[in-house]
């Protein structure tokens, strides 16, 4: 049986982690903060606070192949939700990359014009396109979530 203070130091423990699992969780109203978002046409969003990290999902780079170039766009253009705003070349095809929000690019994967192929090796990750500030952070709500986007690609696939 455990002794009076190791009862008292488990309940101490207990409410520590109580608390900082309460401090550590998104507070209501920021459930945008850091997350993904997918298009049907295959572009992600990965959103923090009003700024949108762009790419292509790693099942469009794998449809692709390997990747040989990617147009990459200018700071400070205006991207419209469902125009094209870069190209992507692979040994298969090239294809349009669609804007799945407005906004204005405010950084760009330079890193892309040498070594395309970083789409390919870690498209969600450091084969991002363009960072966008968005014009209206609404919109993010009208993708789909990455249980709806697999439930896409899995009917892509039969």
């Amino acid at each position: 049986m455990a002794s009076a203070a190791t009862m008292m130091l488990r309940t101490a423990t207990r409410r520590s982690l109580m608390q900082i699992s309460r401090y550590s969780s998104p507070a209501v109203g920021t459930s945008k903060m850091f997350s993904t978002k997918y298009t049907a046409s295959h572009e992600y969003v990965k959103v923090d606070g009003k700024i949108a990290t762009i790419g292509i999902s790693e099942h469009a780079q794998s449809l692709l192949g390997d990747i040989v170039f990617v147009e990459v766009p200018e700071v400070g253009d205006e991207i419209e939700k469902g125009e094209s705003f870069t190209l992507v070349e692979s040994v298969k095809a090239a294809s349009e990359v669609y804007a799945p929000i407005n906004g204005t690019i405010i950084e760009v994967n330079e890193s892309l014009e040498d070594s395309p192929e970083l789409v390919n090796e870690d498209a969600e990750g450091k084969g991002w396109f363009v960072k966008v500030e968005m014009s209206d952070e609404s919109e993010v709500d009208d993708l789909m979530t990455p249980e709806a986007y697999k439930v896409i690609v899995a009917e892509e696939e039969h």
